[in-house]
């Protein structure tokens, strides 16, 4: 069996270091923005990732997790050690905003957590295995061939529960419209 690319990197092999951004490049980005407000913390962030994950390519063991697991928790490990800390410091945009907005800026946060908790409820309406997908598709941001390959599903059935999988979510959450909008 071939070496993993963060093995290779492990070994000091500098082709690697290219091969690892290339594959997984667009994986750690999406986690970045998907969990970052501001896209220049995304890209610090990405940049941490793969530091980290150069100094740290001799931690990774496949009978753990699959690479693209492997990387994208420490991606997500990273971001939200960053959210942490860019929220112990107080900004003054966001000072402005709760003094110019505290009323707006309650409502919106009760609005999406009681939208939060709703769709929460409706995932878990689904078949294990349609949870699986859409989790590691929204809150890890693979894409279905990632899932593939992170789970060993075909890469038709992980379209296959991604989609029937929002259809449901939608039906419990009474949303009409267009799946094409919400695509995994």
């Amino acid at each position: 069996m071939a070496e993993s690319i963060l093995q290779r990197i492990a070994n000091g092999d500098r082709n690697a270091v290219q091969e690892c951004l290339d594959k997984y490049g667009g994986l750690v980005w999406s986690i970045a923005r998907k969990l970052m407000r501001n896209p220049d913390d995304a890209e610090d962030v990405v940049q941490e990732v793969f530091v980290d994950l150069w100094k740290n390519a001799a931690r990774f063991d496949e009978s753990q997790a699959s690479e693209t697991t492997f990387i994208a928790m420490i991606a997500r490990r990273r971001v939200i050690d960053k959210i942490r800390h860019s929220s112990r410091r107080i900004s003054a945009d966001s000072l402005d905003d709760v003094l110019l907005e505290p009323f707006t800026r309650s409502d919106q946060s009760m609005q999406i957590s009681v939208e939060a908790e709703e769709a929460a409820k409706a995932m878990r309406t689904l078949r294990p295995e349609q949870q699986q997908v859409l989790r590691l598709s929204i809150v890890q941001g693979m894409s279905h061939q990632e899932i593939a390959d992170a789970t060993g599903m075909p890469l038709g059935t992980v379209k296959t529960h991604a989609r029937r999988g929002l259809v449901a979510v939608r039906e419990v959450l009474g949303v009409s419209g267009n799946l094409q909008e919400a695509t995994v």
